[in-house]
């Protein structure tokens, strides 16, 4: 059992390592393509939301919880609220809805 986890370790700084350094040793020249320039520009804003959204609905007791709170987010956000006001009003809607729905 332990050689499998020294084997799963070993892959895993493998894979990590080349993923770091395999762009920097084979694309040497700048990337002129304005359509892989756009694509690379959106991949941490789309990996973040993909790793964030579920987390979401399924971080409350309640999916209607956490949906409320992203849409009062993303309303606040939208309308100039700074993260503070943000982050206390989302949690301020779960834990009302919390109460109110279980």
């Amino acid at each position: 059992m332990t050689h499998n986890v020294y084997l799963y370790l070993l892959v895993m700084v493998i894979v990590t390592y080349a993923i770091r350094v395999l762009p920097l040793t084979l694309i040497r020249k700048p990337i002129r393509s304005r359509f892989i320039q756009s694509f690379l520009y959106y991949v941490p804003y789309v990996t973040l939301a993909v790793m964030t959204f579920p987390a979401i609905t399924e971080a409350t007791q309640s999916p209607v919880a956490g949906f409320a709170a992203l849409i009062v987010g993303i309303v606040l956000s939208w309308f100039g609220g700074s993260l503070f006001q943000v982050a206390a009003s989302c949690c301020g809607v779960v834990f009302l809805l919390e109460l109110i729905l279980v």
